[in-house]
């Protein structure tokens, strides 16, 4: 499965780069790819590709604020949840995301 997302935080530091973090190895671990752009205080952040957007399985926006440039995932399956959740239980984030993916 591939999945392309955005991470960030009400501060757009720690949370955000942490979520990053522990989305994509969580992936990695269960055999997907991610690519997570980050927004926040120093803006946008590896800004992810129309190409990666069009691969995309599925986008999993990881926020506890509005986003930018949402209207990219306009033909996707959209999963939000707050950035909390994913530094606490990014597997189950992912499984989630897998059964979604199969509907």
């Amino acid at each position: 499965m591939k999945i392309v997302g955005i991470a960030a935080c009400t501060a757009g530091i720690a949370h955000t780069y942490i979520a990053k973090e522990k989305l994509i190895q969580a992936a990695k671990n269960r055999g997907h790819e991610a690519y997570i752009e980050t927004q926040g205080l120093a803006g946008r952040q590896e800004v992810l590709t129309q190409a990666q957007i069009d691969e995309a399985d599925i986008v999993i926006i990881a926020a506890d604020i509005k986003i930018n440039g949402r209207d990219r995932f306009a033909s996707k399956k959209v999963v939000e949840v707050p950035t909390s959740m994913v530094v606490k239980s990014p597997n189950k984030l992912i499984e989630k995301l897998e059964k979604l993916d199969k509907e």
